[in-house]
């Protein structure tokens, strides 16, 4: 009897097809410090640390940064006693659709890509880079309100992922005067990669993200300093009604991982929408690359 089976945009693509093909990394015996300055200068969320033979050790992410930066460990502590181990990866030739279940279920944003040998590492794979890899796609389609100069027609409601479709509708807040050490233990609780700060009124005024920890850590500012010291502003918001390709070509144009969503007021927040949630739905930015296929069985 006929199986129908979902299939989406990205099946049947490989990693290859993805994959960016810089890695940036350090030996294991160089120090937080010079790790940070890395990850800011490349804008990447890791490293791979290698050991003296330079062969892949394990992974330094700004997760681990920021646990260091919690446990008060000085800047000058080597990343080997930090890292994770071992790089989690994957093949050039494996779906895409199977790392994204794998970073998914390590609870990773990236995995390394490994050569004919498993200690030759040849790219890595992100949330980020399976997006672009959908946004290009989405682009060349003909459904594309993209194409036609975004001006969206009725119909195109019927098509369109909205923003609301894909977002995380929960946010993490805390008040201006939160201590950093507070903020931390929030956002590594609910694994997010940014949290919301508010006035005491509850209006939206700044964002603490993993980048803004990290660069604390490393020009040494206490735990103990307050939220606003240290937050970015302004944050940047979106409409929940808006069109997801919208949204994900203004993240790419930006440079922004993630946008604070709000239903009319920008200063009242009601989710989340970041990369890795798109990268999740697997689809694109409408529904017209989600046909179902029928598979005979028996």
């Amino acid at each position: 009897m006929p199986v129908v089976q979902p299939r989406h945009i990205l099946s049947g693509m490989l990693v290859n097809e993805a994959m960016r093909r810089q890695i940036v990394q350090l030996p294991a015996a160089a120090v937080v410090a010079k790790g940070i300055n890395h990850l800011l200068k490349f804008k990447v969320n890791a490293l791979l640390i290698t050991d003296a033979d330079q062969r892949p050790a394990g992974v330094v992410s700004k997760t681990d940064l920021i646990a260091a930066f919690y446990a008060g460990l000085p800047v000058d502590t080597p990343l080997g006693d930090i890292m994770a181990s071992p790089p989690l990866t994957c093949y050039p030739d494996d779906a895409i659709e199977s790392a994204l279940d794998r970073m998914r279920s390590h609870g990773v944003h990236r995995l390394y890509v490994t050569g004919a040998e498993t200690t030759s590492m040849v790219g890595t794979l992100s949330y980020t880079d399976v997006v672009a890899l959908l946004y290009r796609y989405c682009r060349s389609c003909p459904k594309s309100t993209s194409r036609k100069g975004g001006a969206a027609k009725p119909e195109d409601e019927e098509w369109r992922l909205h923003v609301r479709d894909v977002m995380t509708a929960s946010v993490v807040s805390f008040p201006e005067d939160a201590r950093i050490a507070r903020v931390i233990e929030g956002l590594m609780a609910h694994r997010f990669g940014a949290v919301l700060i508010c006035s005491a009124q509850g209006a939206a005024m700044g964002v603490i993200s993993k980048t803004d920890l990290i660069r604390s850590y490393h020009h040494g500012i206490s735990l103990e300093a307050t939220a606003d010291s240290i937050m970015t502003v302004p944050v940047v918001t979106w409409n929940q009604g808006a069109f997801l390709w919208e949204a994900l070509q203004y993240m790419f144009l930006k440079d922004v991982q993630r946008l604070f969503v709000h239903s009319g007021d920008p200063l009242r927040i009601i989710g989340v929408l970041s990369l890795s949630d798109t990268a999740q739905v697997r689809s694109g930015s409408c529904r017209a690359c989600m046909p179902s296929r029928f598979i005979t069985s028996g």
